[in-house]
């Protein structure tokens, strides 16, 4: 059984005329116990609110219209409020992308910390002050022990993710969601923290959600990926299939952006830009910005059809009989 499988989920935002936006439409997936999956698009494409909806954290204004998401088999959407608060932390937990706004500057880093510890794992007195220590050490955080007195200003952005890692991980959750963990960083934190995330999944066995706007990130840490464009999963399989043969024009543009040391080469320019949620579309989310979409594009909304055992893509000119070859 996946730890996550989260089965057609749609949600929709409200708009100030009173309408409904669908900002994700009909996704589907899951991760298995030690899996790493990545759902990956730009701004926009409704990576953020499947995580949020996953957690049971909508903004308010939006909601779940349909769909189901399954932790270890039960529908979290049929939890209630006071349930899910009793989930979040203990059996999944998130790692936000801001950690200077995710940690409360009046606070100590031992006194955030240790609410987590006392609450999923009731520890206190001695064994609180011991599993402090532990948990920051767990995620490679220097002079551990002296940190538990220090406030977030005093330490640097790659150190006050790694508290909100250790804070996140301190339930001992069965699903980490990481949304976007690394954008604050610079690229040295940056890589140093996807090696601490690498780590931190081979030692616990917990499954990972990672949401980023970057393919590379993705190939780096993930087994599996969700490729989204404007609400919807638009390319769906292990990231050595997707990456090495895209079978999606919006991924292969992905693909094309991102420079290659040591190579002269002309970067893909994806013109225009995504289409507003407000807006309705009747085809191809991608159409009007794709250099192989055809006037059935325009009319024809694709469904996800297989590419290959264990690939899926949404598009009608790489289909078997459509007019792009692999």
């Amino acid at each position: 059984m996946p730890i996550l499988e989260v089965r057609e989920l749609t949600v929709s935002v409200g708009l100030s005329d009173g309408r409904r936006a669908t900002v994700v439409d009909n996704v589907s997936f899951a991760i298995d116990a030690g899996g790493t999956l990545g759902l990956v698009g730009e701004s926009g494409s409704g990576k953020t609110m499947t995580s949020l909806a996953i957690m049971g954290l909508l903004p308010a204004g939006a909601r779940v219209d349909a769909g189901e998401v399954l932790l270890e088999g039960e529908n979290l959407l049929a939890k209630s409020g006071r349930e899910m608060q009793r989930i979040r932390g203990s059996r999944m937990a998130m790692v936000p992308q801001d950690p200077l706004t995710a940690l409360n500057p009046s606070f100590t880093i031992g006194s955030q910390l240790a609410e987590s510890l006392r609450l999923h794992r009731k520890l206190h007195g001695h064994e609180l002050e011991i599993a402090l220590v532990e948990a920051l050490e767990q995620v490679h955080l220097s002079a551990a022990k002296e940190r538990l007195d220090q406030y977030p200003h005093q330490l640097s952005g790659g150190m006050r993710q790694r508290v909100v890692s250790a804070i996140a991980l301190a339930g001992r959750p069965r699903l980490l969601l990481a949304d976007e963990p690394t954008t604050a960083l610079d690229m040295t934190t940056q890589a140093r923290y996807l090696v601490l995330l690498k780590e931190l999944q081979r030692t616990t066995g917990i499954a990972l959600l990672l949401v980023a706007h970057d393919l590379s990130l993705i190939r780096d840490v993930c087994t599996n990926v969700v490729v989204m464009y404007s609400s919807q999963a638009v390319e769906v399989g292990p990231v050595t299939q997707v990456l090495s043969a895209p079978q999606h024009p919006y991924t292969r543009a992905l693909l094309g952006a991102i420079p290659r040391m040591g190579e002269n080469m002309r970067l893909e320019v994806i013109d225009g830009q995504a289409p507003d949620v407000a807006e309705t579309m009747v085809g191809c989310h991608f159409a009007p910005r794709c250099h192989f979409a055809r006037e059935v594009c325009v009319g024809t909304a694709p469904t996800l059809s297989a590419r290959g055992p264990d690939v899926v893509a949404r598009c009608l000119a790489t289909e078997p009989d459509g007019w792009v070859g692999a």
